[in-house]
């Protein structure tokens, strides 16, 4: 591999984490060309130009470019409406991948509209095609039924981009299934891989330091929900869950929740914020909720290391970055048992799986981990492990690489051996650890037990 390609049409890695339509897939673009770039291999991030004060080229770091096409109005745009811009955006990818030098190696398209538009200019340059969908279509109206804003010609995209992507990128086992079941995708042309986190950007601090730089009470008993403030991330469930917390477990927790479109917590920049705050108010807990607003991402690892439990609960989840995030920081998990979360929270391990939509069996985990400091460190202890051991950005490029070497040799009819073994991760790689737990729940003997 000399030379890679991601395309990336509404998510660019430059753009800053926490808005609407900026989460989990800019910080994976960005982390992914990033550790491809440390291996010596160059990167163009296609993108679409969303500003027209936007230089054509930026360099994120040496040996990646971010590239702006031209594709619609120069403007921020629902990613919802911007399908009708993609027969621009595949006429420039088109261009630049059949006249690049040195030639692209491997094209790697996230989510489907990208998908669109890569396969097209792929097959007039002869390219090899690797697809992330990062959300499926099908999976989404599940979830949100009539208030999925995507357009019905998704779906046959998708179905196109699976029969003909070289390889795609599963981002956790039930991503997997559910390529199978709703798209019937051939088995062996999927990988799993799943999405990582930068131990340089997160790492565990103090909480009383933590607590300290943040104004935080240190005594306390906190919960914190980070990320995108959409109604599918499952907000809701958490505020009410601190109702139920105080009102049937006699617990008072706070809140924190950090995100949004602004810096400061306005329901004018964020409407999703004035909505939550009329939930607290609903549920009696508006004087335990606080919205902190959006923070840059070298200022969230104080976040994850301050808090006590950390929280989400979406609707469904296609991988979810934030929890891996939070465990790096030595924070237990609570998270609906969907997705990819269940694939990195180990329940009764490194935190406690939950169903979503369900505030009353969040409060009584959230009712357990109040009653036990020590249960909350040793959780917090394995999580840091786990995530330490399988989901570091430069261990998951590792894996993305042999992806991209096994679409060059589909495209060419050849057999693949990867560089090095690795097996896709499964759901419960801990089974054992939690009945040890469950057996010295009330013995105080947790550490010993992740020791061991």
């Amino acid at each position: 591999m000399q030379r890679i390609a991601l395309v990336s049409e509404h998510a660019s890695p430059l753009a800053v984490a926490g808005g609407t339509d900026s989460g989990g897939q800019n910080v994976y673009v960005a982390a992914v060309a990033c550790e491809l770039s440390r291996r010596g291999i160059a990167v163009d991030v296609f993108t679409r130009r969303d500003n027209p004060l936007l230089p054509a080229i930026v360099a994120l770091r040496p040996g990646v470019r971010v590239v702006h096409v031209d594709a619609g109005p120069a403007q921020h745009l629902p990613k919802e409406t911007l399908l009708p811009f993609m027969p621009a955006f595949a006429d420039a990818l088109g261009e630049a991948f059949l006249h690049a030098t040195p030639a692209y190696d491997c094209v790697h398209a996230n989510f489907f509209m990208s998908g669109w538009a890569a396969l097209r200019a792929t097959r007039a340059a002869g390219l090899p095609l690797v697809t992330t969908f990062h959300a499926l279509g099908r999976v989404r109206r599940l979830h949100q039924g009539t208030c999925d804003g995507f357009p019905e010609e998704r779906l046959a995209i998708e179905d196109e981009l699976v029969g003909a992507s070289h390889r795609i990128v599963a981002e956790c086992p039930q991503d997997r299934r559910d390529l199978l079941e709703h798209y019937a995708a051939d088995p062996a042309r999927i990988d799993v891989v799943p999405c990582g986190f930068d131990g340089r950007e997160f790492r565990p601090v103090a909480r009383g330091v933590a607590r300290k730089a943040l104004g935080w009470a240190a005594d306390d008993f906190t919960v914190l929900q980070l990320g995108r403030l959409v109604p599918r991330k499952g907000i809701d469930t958490v505020i009410d869950a601190i109702g139920v917390l105080r009102r049937d477990h006699g617990r008072t927790a706070r809140l924190q929740i950090v995100g949004g479109a602004s810096t400061r917590p306005s329901p004018l920049a964020t409407p999703e914020i004035g909505r939550l705050m009329q939930r607290a108010e609903a549920a009696g807990v508006a004087d335990l909720v606080h919205f902190v607003g959006r923070r840059d991402r070298a200022e969230l690892h104080r976040y994850y290391s301050a808090a006590d439990v950390f929280v989400t609960t979406p609707w469904y989840e296609p991988f979810g970055i934030t929890p891996v995030e939070a465990m790096a920081c030595g924070a237990a998990v609570i998270g609906s048992a969907v997705g990819g979360i269940r694939s990195t929270v180990v329940d009764g391990v490194t935190g406690w799986l939950v169903p979503p939509k369900d505030p009353d069996a969040l409060a009584e985990r959230l009712s357990r981990l109040a009653d036990s400091a020590s249960m909350r460190i040793a959780m917090g202890e394995a999580g840091r492990k786990r995530v330490a051991a399988s989901f570091t950005w430069s261990s998951v490029t590792d894996r993305l690489v042999d992806v991209y070497r096994h679409a060059v040799a589909d495209r060419r009819g050849e057999s693949f051996v990867p560089s090095s073994a690795w097996t896709d991760v499964d759901d419960a790689p801990l089974d054992g650890v939690s009945a040890a737990l469950d057996a010295a729940r009330h013995e105080g003997r947790y550490a010993a037990v992740i020791a061991a």
